[in-house]
């Protein structure tokens, strides 16, 4: 049967290109063409660095394990310096003294400076400070006179005569004391910035000290310190034999 010109009769070819080579066939080569190395090559780079940087972790954390390696926890962890001197002995004493009794204090201290007519907000320092400190208090056995010490030892007495309990200025526990809170105008935080006066801080920790002496005083300590004492001297001279210690102490 004749074709209709209007109708394209199927062809096995592609019409021939318009530089006049032969078209492409539809059949299928007899070898395709090689692969080329691309994102196949990179990805397979990609896991063998990983697994090589496994390897190298697991090592460097097997050899931490075994305190060959140092740690390396955190590269930008604080690091503290001691560059303290030398400690320099300034004075040696001996002491003849017997520390009969102490008693722990605690004060607060809230001091405030500031000036007259000028608002607070401008000029002021207060701090408010608890102090925590000790006093003792003790017999100086190194000023006995000669006549201090009376023994009998056909009667087996003995009689002591010991001048007062002395008390020592306050020490304070600097880890058991601290600063509570601290308000400064706003001149004095000026000031702050340009000057560092650490005399401030000192007299607080005077102050502090001053406190604690003066309840120290009144708080009976001395009583107690020769009641101590006392104890102490007839358990002492008991065991050597005396059976009568009589300790008396001179007035203040």
């Amino acid at each position: 049967m004749a074709n209709s010109p209007d109708v394209d009769e199927p062809t096995r070819e592609y019409p021939a290109a318009p530089d006049g080579t032969p078209a492409a066939s539809d059949e299928t080569p007899d070898t395709a063409p090689e692969p080329k190395p691309g994102r196949n090559g990179f990805a397979r780079l990609l896991i063998f660095t990983g697994f090589v940087f496994a390897l190298i972790v697991a090592a460097c954390l097997g050899l931490r394990a075994v305190h060959v390696l140092p740690s390396f926890d955190n590269p930008f962890s604080d690091k503290t310096t001691d560059r303290s001197q030398p400690v320099l002995l300034q004075s040696m004493r001996d002491l003849s003294r017997y520390v009969a009794a102490d008693g722990t204090f605690q004060v607060i201290v809230d001091l405030q400076e500031d000036k007259n007519n000028i608002p607070d907000f401008l000029i002021n320092q207060r701090t408010l400070f608890v102090g925590s400190g000790t006093v003792e208090e003790y017999v100086e056995f190194g000023s006995l006179s000669t006549d201090a010490l009376k023994v009998d030892n056909t009667n087996k007495t003995v009689t002591i005569t010991l001048p007062p309990p002395q008390q020592s200025t306050a020490a304070l526990d600097m880890q058991k004391s601290y600063v509570v809170a601290e308000e400064r105008g706003l001149l004095n935080r000026i000031g702050d910035a340009f000057k560092n006066d650490p005399n401030k801080q000192q007299q607080v920790y005077q102050l502090a000290q001053q406190r604690i002496t003066e309840a120290a005083r009144a708080s009976g300590l001395d009583q107690r310190a020769k009641q101590n004492t006392q104890r102490m001297l007839e358990s002492l001279f008991t065991r050597l034999g005396y059976t009568s210690v009589t300790v008396n102490f001179d007035q203040p």
